[in-house]
């Protein structure tokens, strides 16, 4: 699915540049001139006057009158900058740039602004820099869905609408892609009967009321429209679209029969644009498709069939090892995991889960690397924007300082004053970002922690499952491997969110305890107590804020040896306020310890509740009957 969407990606950079652009009047600018510009826009790019229209546009910088007004300036740029970009030149990042620089400073201007915004979006994105792309689509998307764009056409709209529902789905955002998606949808009917973006739009919207686990009632009027679409027009649009499509519309209904079908429908077509045309994209999908097939067999309990795509799938890797996706890859090795477990081949099942994990880890600490380094990049693009700001203010202030020389003196007071406030706001302004740095920093130290299992634990998880099988035990080590699956799979979403339901929370917490308890061969008992008469899925927290505390009574809290250690984890609500209280029954050990145990996520986690604001606290008490109660105090848990 994410080598199609890239398709549907790129193709809002066509979308954009097919756009109509009509210039507004800018004030002070010779009517000759603006009626020249005018016109040029007007003119349609082709093959064919490709040269001469640059040359023409070009030939606009040379004249000193344009370098007078910022706007039009820059609407010249990012006209070049368009040309270029039709051309696949690398001119177009120049160009784009330099437009972003003179228009972005200017009052009003909205149409220009969210055109050069996206423009900067797909230079980013080509350049594999997705945040900072994000950060332009995003830009784009608020002035037309603020409905300030008049002089943009449906086609400009549409695609600076989709490409950003495309990012922010890239990032989880999916609530927030999804009102982007409705937002084109509006305005589909208003381009040609055959524009890409009709068919974008509702393959967008589709996959992401997918990704959304929307009921598949939701998904059916668009998928009767991408029907209808693409009998209207066969040859217009690519037809793999609408049986990935159907394939997700089948999978919420639960029809693995459906869902076969279209993926085999689905796999045909890409096996034909796979010999048509060799590119990372089609092998991709390929792989996809063969990994898919065998995974459904395999839920059909027919690991022949299941054996023979994932055989097709390791040919298809090794022909072109260097142009398959990581996450292909880990698809592929779950996929041969599933088929080793209904073959009964668990040894081999768990050999290839371990691989699995190691691929994960290389591939989450190259995430994160690469999320930092691109969050630090955006910063400094946020600070850039706020300079061009800032610097044409000081310029507004340097003209009217000559203009009213005659009152010097009153002009100099105004300066100090002036000099003092902005000094103020600095100062002012680095405290607020130092302070939000930092708490950044500690929910980056945590995203970090939930994105990725302790080594040790997995080793010793995975080591547990391989005593089980020596043992003879296989359905005790398949429950302890589902438990640990499901701990992991967790962990990874919720890593994803800032809040999450209490009833999340407390699946993931009953699900740690249980591995624990069964890794421990039931040397402790727990039990979880919840709020009486509270919808749980209404109350929602920060996520994996209470595992640490209760992973450090299981570890330190309680006496293993003895087998009658306890763990009590109880939940009330009062006053939109969270209590949570984890207790345990002691361990003689850690009573002759005078040093309590704080490990790395037990402090990160205690520098997180200090930000939930003044009613957040944390409360320890050691007890004389060799226990300790932890009372955590979370407030705002009611939206």
């Amino acid at each position: 699915m994410k080598a199609i969407m890239r398709i549907l990606w790129f193709g809002s950079i066509i979308s954009c540049t097919l756009a109509c652009h009509k210039m507004t009047s800018t004030p002070g600018m010779e009517h000759q001139l603006l009626n020249k510009v005018k016109n040029l826009e007007d003119v349609v790019f082709t093959q064919a006057n490709g040269d001469s229209l640059i040359t023409a546009w070009r030939k606009f910088l040379e004249l000193p009158l344009l370098k007078k007004d910022s706007a039009l300036l820059g609407i010249v740029n990012y006209n070049l900058a368009r040309l270029y970009g039709m051309r696949g030149h690398d001119s177009a990042k120049v160009f784009i740039e330099r437009a972003f620089e003179t228009v972005e400073p200017t009052v009003g201007n909205e149409k220009y602004k969210a055109l050069i915004y996206n423009g900067l979006g797909n230079i980013r994105s080509m350049a594999a820099k997705q945040r900072e792309a994000s950060y332009y689509y995003n830009k784009a998307a608020a002035i037309v869905m603020a409905d300030t764009t008049a002089a943009l056409s449906s086609e400009a709209k549409t695609a600076i609408l989709l490409s950003a529902a495309q990012s922010n789905r890239t990032f989880f955002q999916y609530k927030l892609a999804e009102n982007m998606n409705r937002a084109a949808l509006i305005l589909i009917d208003s381009l040609p009967k055959d524009h890409i973006n009709r068919q974008r739009a509702l393959v967008q919207t589709i996959h992401i009321l997918s990704l959304q686990h929307k009921p598949a009632s939701s998904m059916t009027p668009y998928i009767r429209k991408l029907e209808i679409l693409q009998a209207s027009h066969p040859d217009k649009y690519d037809i793999s679209f609408l049986y990935e499509s159907k394939v997700k519309f089948f999978e919420r209904m639960k029809q693995l029969d459906s869902v076969l079908h279209y993926l085999q429908i689905k796999t045909q077509a890409d096996e034909l644009l796979y010999r048509k045309h060799l590119s990372s994209v089609n092998v991709d999908n390929l792989l996809v498709d063969y990994c898919d097939e065998a995974t459904i067999y395999t839920q059909l309990k027919q690991p022949v069939q299941a054996a023979h795509f994932l055989e097709k799938a390791r040919k298809l890797k090794h022909r072109h090892a260097k142009l398959i996706f990581d996450d292909e890859e880990i698809l592929y090795e779950n996929s041969v995991a599933e088929l080793y477990s209904i073959q009964g081949r668990k040894d081999s099942a768990i050999k290839v889960l371990k691989h699995v994990a190691e691929l994960k880890d290389a591939l989450y600490q190259t995430e994160q690397s690469q999320a930092i380094a691109e969050m630090n990049a955006l910063y400094l693009l946020q600070v850039k924007d706020r300079s061009i700001h800032s610097l044409n203010e000081g310029i507004k202030i340097k003209q009217l300082q000559l203009q009213q020389n005659r009152l010097w003196l009153v002009v100099s007071v105004l300066g100090v004053v002036l000099l003092g406030v902005t000094l103020s706001f600095v100062y002012y302004s680095f405290r607020q970002r130092k302070s939000t740095q930092d708490k950044e920093k500690i929910l980056l130290q945590h995203r970090l922690l939930q994105t990725q299992m302790e080594p040790h634990f997995i080793f010793n998880t995975l080591s547990a499952v391989q005593s089980f099988i020596r043992l003879s035990e296989k359905d005790k080590a398949i429950k302890y491997l589902n438990c640990f699956s499901r701990l992991l799979r967790s962990t990874l979403e919720f890593s994803r969110e800032d809040k999450i339901p209490l009833s999340e929370e407390i699946d993931a917490l009953d699900n740690y305890l249980s591995l624990q308890q069964m890794r421990f061969e039931g040397a402790f008992t727990y039990a979880i107590e919840l709020p009486n008469d509270q919808d749980l899925g209404a109350i929602e927290l920060p996520p994996m804020l209470i595992q640490p505390f209760v992973e450090n009574a299981i570890v330190h809290g309680i006496e293993m040896a003895s087998g009658t250690g306890k763990v009590c984890i109880s939940f009330h609500v009062d006053s939109n306020i969270l209590k949570v209280i984890v207790s345990d029954t002691g361990n003689n050990r850690r009573q002759l310890s005078t040093t309590p145990h704080l490990s790395l996520s037990g402090i990160i986690s205690r520098e997180r509740i200090k930000l939930l604001g003044k009613n957040a606290s944390i409360e320890e008490i050691r007890c004389s009957e060799n226990g300790t109660i932890v009372t955590l105090n979370i407030p705002g848990v009611y939206n």
